[in-house]
């Protein structure tokens, strides 16, 4: 039977496999998956599919808050560019209207939060997936939203052919991320803009300026991305004691 000794320079010298049975990556791990959901969120064509998945989380969580505030939501509608839009009927408007940016970056910091889960990381990616394809049955009416939703459900479904939960893991962190960093950078393009937006929409609704909701947003999302942070970093704090 090895040694207490034996085990701890075992696990010191493996640090990788210890970081993956906790589901949780190491610090420098979580910089670079950081990093690659930078740079794909930059490239043209290649983060097209992100994009939509941060708008996808936007006006799903418009049309969650118009459902938790007791109104109706008629059908969403998703373009190529990324932007989209949530019919809706009732609720309350300063939910419904803060609930985009904010939903996303927290949808985002959920994401993560699920592959850090290694024994349900298959049923996260599921769960995912069945999620985009019941806003589709319900909430999808023209003929481009549900292809880019359709797109969405297999960006979820089609990595479940992978045996290995490793890369699971990983390809669903950097999803994570990379929906808190579109949500990070979305809210920017609302400065200047003048009678609409979900900004200008608050600010009639409250009075409060439109600048002041999209640095409430910004804020929020970099929370969202120190909360990941937080997580990876506490993780590490409890092997390096073990």
């Amino acid at each position: 039977m090895p040694s207490n000794l034996e085990r701890t320079l075992a696990s010191d010298t493996n640090p990788t496999k210890t970081a993956t049975s906790s589901g949780t990556p190491s610090r420098g791990r979580f910089f670079l998956e950081l990093l690659v959901a930078f740079l794909v969120t930059k490239l043209p064509f290649v983060s097209v599919p992100f994009k939509w998945l941060e708008s996808y989380f936007h006006e799903l969580s418009h049309g969650l808050a118009t459902l938790f505030t007791g109104g109706a939501v008629s059908h969403i509608q998703l373009f190529p560019n990324g932007a989209g839009l949530c019919f809706s009927q009732g609720g309350w408007p300063l939910a419904i209207g803060f609930a985009g940016y904010f939903g996303a970056a927290l949808w985002g910091y959920l994401i993560f939060t699920f592959a850090t889960w290694p024994k349900g990381i298959r049923f996260s990616f599921g769960l995912l997936g069945a999620g985009v394809t019941l806003t589709t049955l319900l909430w999808a009416r023209d003929l481009l939203t549900i292809s880019i939703l359709v797109s969405l459900a297999l960006l979820f479904l089609m990595p479940l052919k992978l045996n290995l939960n490793r890369y699971l893991a990983t390809s669903l962190r950097i999803m994570g991320l990379m929906v808190i960093l579109n949500a990070l950078a979305s809210p920017t393009v609302l400065f200047g803009l003048q009678g609409q937006g979900d900004a200008n929409m608050l600010a009639q609704q409250s009075w409060i300026p439109a600048w002041f909701w999209v640095l409430v947003w910004l804020a929020t999302s970099a929370f969202m991305l120190f909360l990941c942070w937080r997580r990876v970093d506490r993780q590490a704090e409890k092997r390096q004691l073990k």
